[in-house]
């Protein structure tokens, strides 16, 4: 028995050893994202909009390029943006509309960006942990002077590949969801295609 309770003693003391800490875990997660940033991601972002409810989209970003997918009330809407243009498909009326891109637009819309610098301007906790992934809670520090930076972040972070697997916050009293992050994204994903829309019309506003 004792020679058991020596040996499960040993075990737990180099568990102990090897455990990481919740900043070291993110840090190594944005070190992961660095490696896969050429090579674009997409995600479901959900938008809890009050009275509206709730607005589901798909999104895909490669470079400067990137492209949305949205269905409100039955409407689909398909957009594809660039550095100089933008692409809009509307199903309602069957069309879609370009026009030169806004460069305000582009301002921070890589959502990526919410994922780095969190170990300095957030104090992150683990809240729950399961056999596929951790969940972390960051709570905006004193520190961090960013008035744009939510206060609070909640994180699922994949125990086989460090990469974020979703992110859970509030914006500008909108709830934002994250979801089903992965990486790998081609050129035809986020380039419009007029053969992928025949018998659509091309309005050319530029």
């Amino acid at each position: 028995m004792k020679k058991i309770l020596s040996l499960f003693a040993a075990v737990v003391l180099a568990a102990t050893a090897l455990a990481q800490t919740p900043q070291e875990i993110i840090s190594q997660m944005e070190q992961e994202l660095e490696k896969h940033e050429n090579d674009g991601f997409s995600m479901v972002n959900e938008v809890k909009v009050p009275v509206i409810g709730t607005i589901k989209s798909k999104a895909y970003n490669l470079g400067d390029k990137m492209r949305m997918d949205s269905e409100v009330k039955g409407i689909k809407v398909i957009a594809w943006m660039d550095n100089e243009n933008e692409w809009t498909y509307n199903s309602k009326n069957n069309e879609v509309v370009i026009k030169k891109a806004d460069p305000k637009k582009r301002e921070g819309e890589d959502d990526m960006e919410m994922f780095d610098g969190l170990t300095d301007g957030y104090d992150v906790t683990l809240s729950a942990e399961n056999a596929k992934e951790w969940e972390f809670l960051c709570k905006k520090s004193k520190t961090n002077k960013d008035k744009d930076a939510p206060k609070k972040l909640t994180i699922g972070v994949s125990k086989a590949t460090k990469l974020p697997t979703r992110l859970e916050t509030k914006m500008f009293g909108l709830g934002l969801k994250m979801l089903d992050i992965t990486f790998g994204v081609t050129e035809q994903q986020v380039t419009f295609n007029a053969a992928d829309f025949p018998g659509v019309t091309i309005k050319d506003q530029r």
